[in-house]
């Protein structure tokens, strides 16, 4: 394949890269659907690269499970071929981006890295990664192969500035036997839940806390609220910033209707605001619902003693919109044209080959041939998976948006943690945001 790849050119190198998560993803945990660690030990063996072939560093943040897949993935282009060698280097992802900001500042560092698609922007506007549409071009690979919105959300000046890898977003994870109990599970083990209006999806969870009165009817990821907050935030049709990008309009009818209606389940003990690591929570049974994320299903599904399911957000603020993100490989523009081509020969490589494997992490993939495989589609609750993506909401594309999404973390803390009025935190909110985007 490889061959195929530089044929064009008849280049002889290549190198390669892998992928990352947010630090929400780090914490909430993510498993091994089918992991096979014989494979991995025999692949560990293979320590040191072939005399002829082009050396490239690729830096990602990933652990844990992720963290094998994709060595799996690195050490299969590895030794797929003779002609490049990826030299991974694994950072702990609470540094990833301030120590992959400085390497790209100062010239020298990763000749591919992983990079979220909303971390992208100020790396775009100063020029320190590069477009890659007329690198895929010399070594074959077509982005037309990808799915469109994962295309659209890299694309800068219409040109694509990242190889998008794939999306991940939240389902909503459920207690079969909790649910069973509460009178809640249909015969086909799929939950009867009440998710027209958000004042029926109380009034289900108040059943299930009457019923089920030992366990938390509703895990609430309350340390990094941000999330379920947008999510629902999205779903009634909310956006962060207006037309022209210059201002944050979060401060809203739609905003309070969702901090209220989250505050109600806080107040009426059907979450513990408290928690904080809902994800453990759900995971040792403790639970009924959790709205976690893709990456996790491997973590939930393969516990025994868990009776797991999965399904969509339910729609409760009049869409099926939610936040959701992707990981993505770039290459900075310090890196030298034969490394540039062997990392996007190794970027191709994982988007056509690895991308399998990394699906199996719970990512939806970005490639449309492995998104549209039987072999993925067969995998649990992908069906699902795939018809969420198509729901998914991207990050808008600022120079600003890690340090607004901090600060919009911080501020919504300080509403559902500190008991501040809704009204009032989100005045601060959007005024703190505004100061952020100004500078």
């Amino acid at each position: 394949m490889l061959d195929k790849l530089l044929d064009k050119k008849k280049i002889k190198r290549v190198v390669g890269i892998g992928c990352i998560w947010s630090l929400t993803f780090v914490l909430t945990g993510c498993s091994i659907l089918s992991n096979n660690p014989k494979k991995v030990a025999e692949n560990k063996k293979i320590v040191a690269s072939p005399a002829a072939a082009v050396e490239i560093s690729f830096w990602n943040p990933f652990g844990g499970g992720e963290g094998e897949f994709v060595e799996r993935i690195v050490q299969d282009f590895n030794t797929s071929q003779k002609d490049v060698y990826v030299k991974q280097l694994r950072l702990e992802s609470n540094e990833y981006y301030v120590k992959l900001s400085t390497a790209l500042s100062s010239g020298k560092g990763p000749d591919v890295a992983v990079a979220h698609v909303d971390r992208m922007s100020p790396f775009v506007k100063a020029k320190q990664i590069m477009p890659l549409d007329e690198l895929a071009s010399e070594v074959g690979f077509d982005f037309k192969d990808l799915e469109e919105s994962n295309v659209r959300s890299v694309s800068f000046m219409s040109k694509p500035y990242a190889l998008p890898l794939d999306t991940h977003f939240h389902m909503l994870y459920y207690n079969k036997a909790i649910m069973k109990k509460a009178g809640l599970l249909n015969d086909d083990e799929t939950p009867k839940l009440a998710m027209s209006t958000p004042e029926a999806f109380i009034q289900m969870l108040q059943q299930i806390q009457v019923t089920v009165p030992n366990v938390e009817p509703f895990a609430v990821n309350t340390p990094y609220f941000q999330e379920p907050f947008l999510n629902m935030y999205y779903q009634a049709g909310g956006e962060l910033l207006d037309v022209s990008k210059a201002k944050v309009t979060i401060h809203n009818d739609k905003s309070l209707r969702v901090l209220k209606f989250y505050q109600q389940i806080y107040a009426s003990k059907l979450s513990d605001v408290n928690d904080k690591t809902p994800w453990d929570t759900f995971h040792n049974g403790k639970a009924a619902l959790w709205m976690g994320g893709v990456w996790e299903a491997g973590y939930h599904l393969s516990e025994s003693s868990l009776p797991a399911g999965i399904m969509p957000l339910p729609t409760l603020f009049g869409s099926s919109m939610q936040w959701g993100s992707s990981h993505t490989l770039v290459i900075p523009s310090y890196v030298t044209k034969d490394k540039q081509r062997a990392a996007m020969a190794f970027m191709s490589y994982f988007s056509k080959v690895g991308s399998m494997l990394w699906g199996q992490a719970g990512h939806v993939p970005a490639n449309r041939a492995v998104l549209q495989s039987q072999a993925y589609k067969q995998l649990p609750y992908r069906k699902l998976f795939i018809e969420a993506q198509h729901q998914v909401k991207f990050a808008p594309q600022t120079d600003n948006y890690a340090t607004m999404f901090t600060t919009l973390s911080e501020e919504l803390q300080s509403i559902v943690m500190g008991g501040m009025d809704p009204e009032e935190g989100l005045v601060q909110l959007e005024k703190k945001m505004n100061s952020v985007l100004a500078n």
